[in-house]
């Protein structure tokens, strides 16, 4: 996926971001996070946080007492997926991405995640 020219900065960045993450979730879990919102903190750090992220399937899971179940599945998934997630990122940003944590959590519903530049 060829980078943006020239890369993307400030609050275009932050939208840009916020939409390819939310492309992403939509695309593979069939259903669009109820809230989604893109910061960088200092010049280093680029955080997606998005809210309301679990599928029905998920959510009846979670009210069964399975939320052990789900959240391993929804790590197990999104380590599958970094790789997607890097390249979005480093194409909009033109940066390298050191590192990527993606992590979640059950009540409230939400999903983090973060982007380490080089």
């Amino acid at each position: 996926m060829p980078p943006y020219d020239p890369p993307l900065s400030g609050d275009a960045l932050l939208d840009a971001v916020t939409d390819a993450m939310v492309a992403l979730h939509q695309r593979y879990h069939h259903r669009k996070p109820v809230t989604a919102k893109t910061r960088l903190l200092g010049d280093d750090l680029l955080v997606c946080v998005m809210g309301g992220v679990y599928t029905d399937v998920e959510k009846t899971m979670i009210e069964m007492q399975r939320s052990t179940i789900v959240q391993e599945t929804r790590s197990a998934f999104q380590n599958a997926m970094q790789k997607r997630f890097i390249d979005q990122v480093e194409r909009l940003s033109g940066r390298e991405v050191l590192a990527f944590i993606s992590n979640h959590h059950i009540g409230p519903d939400i999903e983090i995640e973060l982007f380490m530049f080089a």
